[in-house]
């Protein structure tokens, strides 16, 4: 396994830390937050809308089912192999760093590049417009809500969460428990709705409930990354592992607390659906949860458009946490400029890593051209997950004696790598479309950046004075690792 060359940021920026010490970020992240976190992150807008996805491509309530468990199998198999690299590797940045420490430089830099330029903020994008939707559209009743309220109340729901999470990392726990308890309480009235309906004998979606099933190889693919929409996030606390206290029994509880429980709560949650409404109901809902809102909960519907804004903003805060590390991370080893290293000397945050996160979130919310680049994007951030299991069947074959906390059988990585190759090479190769080529020319554009910047070391002197003045103006300092 690849060690570091430095231990600290590069020395031509200033310490403004007390006593010339270096600054550490702090280990706030206990057991109930990192569940918060995994669990937060996950429930997001993906079970109120995409069970009708899932549904018309894989063509029937029971197969349906079978995806959404599936899913939830993959996560929680994918989230255990994570589990055993975090406590191999005990530091922050998950892929990225992984990637790093056993296949080198280069491939982690493509990562990073693809990641913290288009992806990371994409998502980030994606999911505050679909909480702006569903915050303003109790404003505009009858008709949908202009584009430009949407994206401005996008802009400002990034901008909240930068404050939130540059203030203080406890903070940003805080308000990741709060909104995860409220989203876990709508998605159990949604479960006990329907365990209501079905007592009542409103089974008529499970009668010949494998009829229509589309078993194509490309379409099943296609319904998984549908499916997987709304279990992303099972790999968010690799992130943060320096963040943890007790990584190595925090991280694997943390997993195997929270990703079957979101699973479980997804499949109820989807048999209330089909408990209130036909397939072909559901398929023509155009939102599942409010649909089912309107015919169980009545003049209580507005609850459930009130669920899916809270549910977006606490799963938009994961996303905006987790993915200031990877930034944070790729800039501490020499990937990003030396000024996304540092640290607030008071609050102990990445704050700058999390302002050029928001800041190329903005970027994309004006653009508005995110949608599609997040879905082709799938299929390469499935070739980074297995990458990543790749190198932990690596470390398990070559290596064994590395001491490690907790081990995960073999076959689990196996299914999961198996099932990352399926994912990258299904939809190509039944449905090949341009746009992935294009997808592939940006990640590999990143070579023109790396030899220079990265292999070469090729650093104008104009961003290092750069760097300096924006160091005093932030109020930041280089950090070390707190690594056992």
């Amino acid at each position: 396994m690849r060690r570091r060359q430095t231990t600290d940021s590069s020395h031509s920026s200033t310490d403004l830390s007390e006593g010339g010490e270096k600054l550490a970020l702090k280990q706030e992240v206990g057991l109930i937050s990192g569940v918060s976190l995994i669990a937060g992150t996950m429930i997001g807008s993906g079970i109120f809308m995409s069970p009708e996805w899932v549904l018309h491509h894989m063509g029937s309530p029971a197969s349906s089912l079978l995806m959404w468990a599936a899913c939830g199998l993959l996560a929680t198999f994918g989230a255990l192999s994570y589990a055993e690299l975090g406590t191999v590797i005990k530091e922050s940045g998950g892929e990225y760093i992984y990637i790093l420490r056993i296949f080198g430089s280069f491939p982690a830099f493509i990562f990073a590049y693809t990641s913290i330029i288009l992806v990371r903020p994409a998502a980030l994008a994606a999911v505050c417009l679909s909480f702006a939707e569903y915050a303003v559209a109790p404003f505009y009743p009858g008709c949908s809500s202009p584009q430009v309220v949407i994206k401005c109340t996008a802009a400002a729901c990034i901008l909240v969460l930068t404050i939130i999470n540059c203030l203080n990392v406890r903070l940003a726990m805080s308000v990741m428990n709060i909104f995860t308890a409220a989203k876990l309480l709508a998605l159990l009235v949604i479960v006990v709705g329907g365990l209501v309906l079905l007592a009542k004998g409103q089974t008529q979606s499970f009668q010949n409930a494998f009829q229509g099933t589309n078993a194509a190889i490309g379409t099943i693919g296609v319904a998984f990354y549908q499916g997987l929409w709304s279990y992303d996030g099972w790999n968010n606390l690799n992130y943060v592992t320096e963040e943890l206290k007790n990584p190595e029994v925090t991280l694997p509880r943390a997993v195997m607390i929270a990703i079957p429980l979101v699973t479980c709560l997804y499949l109820l949650v989807n048999v209330s659906y089909f408990a209130a409404m036909t397939p072909s109901e559901l398929l023509t809902s155009g939102a599942v949860a409010v649909t089912w809102g309107n015919k169980v909960l009545a003049g209580w519907a507005w609850l459930i458009s009130l669920s899916v804004a809270l549910s977006t903003f606490g799963s938009s805060n994961g996303t905006f946490f987790s993915g200031g590390r990877v930034c944070y991370i790729a800039a501490r080893e020499g990937h990003m400029p030396d000024i996304l290293s540092m640290a607030h000397v008071r609050c102990l945050t990445p704050s700058p890593a999390l302002l050029f996160t928001s800041a190329m979130s903005f970027i994309m919310i004006i653009s508005g051209n995110f949608t599609s680049i997040v879905t082709y994007f799938s299929f390469i951030t499935w070739f980074f997950y297995g990458m990543t299991i790749s190198g932990l069947l690596y470390l398990k074959i070559k290596k064994p004696d590395l001491p490690r906390a907790y081990k995960v059988p073999i076959i689990i990585p196996i299914i999961v790598l198996m099932a990352a190759v399926y994912l990258v090479l299904a939809p190509i190769i039944d449905q090949p479309q341009i746009e992935i080529l294009y997808v592939v020319l940006f990640v590999l554009s990143g070579i023109v950046l790396y030899f220079p910047l990265v292999r070469f070391k090729w650093h104008p002197r104009f961003l290092q004075r750069v760097t300096l003045h924006l160091q005093l103006f932030l109020e930041v300092a280089p950090t070390s690792r707190d690594v056992d």
